[in-house]
């Protein structure tokens, strides 16, 4: 997305943090949710939230950070983080990124992903993978691809966009930890 000059201007200079959310942000982290959710584009939900669903969902995550411009208090962005899984692969976290609409194109998802590595290495997860990033999400392909996120392949057709045709996705994973993840290497058949 090409952003106005005064607009691309104004995010560079916006004092930028990122903190836990708080039960007063709820209403514009579903708007900016929800927005993405009715894209169809990016998302695998398919339900709006609500004030009720939005606080349990949100609550129940690991950690949820949002972005905030603290000249003006404005909510720009959110993520959440969570396990990808249970048990034996629960060290593995999972996060979804979301930029209000008119903050896109301002680097604000950088931050956020990058608070996000931090924060899962923190919580104690030694990976974080993303199962489902939509072929034409270019912006995040770009994004994750700087950040040294690796690509695990492609799952063809994988997503079912709004418009009900399926798109490509394309799993990636970082490693968080120094640790040696394996101490042999496996033979796979």
């Amino acid at each position: 997305m090409e952003l106005p000059g005064d607009q691309r201007e104004r995010g560079m200079n916006m004092n930028i943090a990122i903190r836990e959310f708080r039960k007063d942000d709820i209403s514009k982290m579903i708007s900016i949710w929800n927005d993405i959710v009715e894209e169809g584009i990016a998302f695998p939900q398919t339900e709006m939230l609500d004030t009720d669903s939005g606080l349990d969902f949100f609550s129940r995550q690991s950690f949820t950070g949002v972005a905030v411009d603290t000249d003006n208090n404005e909510i720009l962005g959110l993520y959440i983080l969570h396990p990808n899984n249970i048990g034996r692969c629960g060290h593995i976290s999972n996060a979804s990124y979301a930029v209000a609409q008119n903050r896109r194109g301002l680097h604000i998802g950088e931050k956020l992903v990058s608070h996000c590595l931090q924060k899962a290495k923190e919580t104690g997860f030694r990976i974080l993978q993303f199962n489902a990033v939509v072929s034409t999400n270019y912006g995040a392909l770009h994004l994750y691809k700087k950040l040294g996120f690796i690509q695990l392949g492609i799952i063809p057709g994988g997503f079912l966009l709004k418009d009900g045709t399926y798109q490509d996705i394309i799993p990636h994973y970082k490693i968080l930890s120094n640790h040696t993840l394996c101490s042999q290497k496996a033979e796979y058949i």
